[in-house]
């Protein structure tokens, strides 16, 4: 019984010394629990609802030129990703044409929430 309850002494107060085999059980464990626990456990609800808005909050959709054409027109662009988002309420932010290396028009990036 004297083993038993001073074996659960030193094991509560941690007083093995650094050079001793239980020292480096106990190291392998805690790297074990820092590498293989999932990150979820330790994320808050109210830090996943933030970030699950932040990124509902802006999307960003890639168009053709050929879908929208040649000429920049918001309207246009606004119907487009109201149509392929299936959303009717769907908000365009800003919009930036992407050119290639001659200066043609290949498509639209639009910013949309």
């Amino acid at each position: 019984m004297n083993f038993v309850s001073r074996t659960l002494r030193k094991g509560f107060f941690w007083s093995y010394p650094r050079t001793s085999w239980q020292w480096d059980v106990l190291c392998v464990l805690i790297l074990v629990f820092i590498f293989l626990t999932p990150k979820s456990w330790f994320e808050s609800g109210e830090f996943q609802r933030s970030r699950t808005a932040q990124l509902n909050a802006r999307q960003v959709i890639v168009l053709g030129a050929d879908v929208v054409g040649a000429q920049l027109d918001r309207s246009e662009i606004e119907r487009r990703v109201r149509l392929i988002t299936g959303n009717p309420e769907t908000e365009v932010i800003d919009v930036h044409q992407r050119t290639d290396p001659k200066g043609n028009v290949i498509g639209y990036e639009v910013d949309i929430r």
